[in-house]
């Protein structure tokens, strides 16, 4: 009886913290995946003259850390 209660304890704590978990993975990539998507607009705005190169390169570079920081947040805490 003992190991059935452990066991059943520790199926409900993996599968509760599970879907929090699987949740915070969809939230990261989801935001990794609008930082892309923002950086490829960046692009075809400078390639279309909208925006000023000088401008554009300060935005990529500010995004290309906000991704860097996101990715190495997610490998952290995806390790443990």
């Amino acid at each position: 009886m003992y190991k059935l209660i452990i066991s059943v304890g520790l199926l409900n704590s993996l599968f509760s913290t599970n879907d929090t978990e699987i949740s915070n993975k969809i939230k990261l990539a989801s935001t990794i995946d609008n930082i892309q998507d923002m950086k490829e607009w960046i692009l075809e705005d400078i390639n279309a003259g909208i925006i000023d190169s000088t401008y554009a390169i300060n935005y990529i570079n500010i995004l290309n850390e906000s991704e860097h920081l996101l990715i190495n947040y997610y490998k952290q805490n995806t390790n443990k």
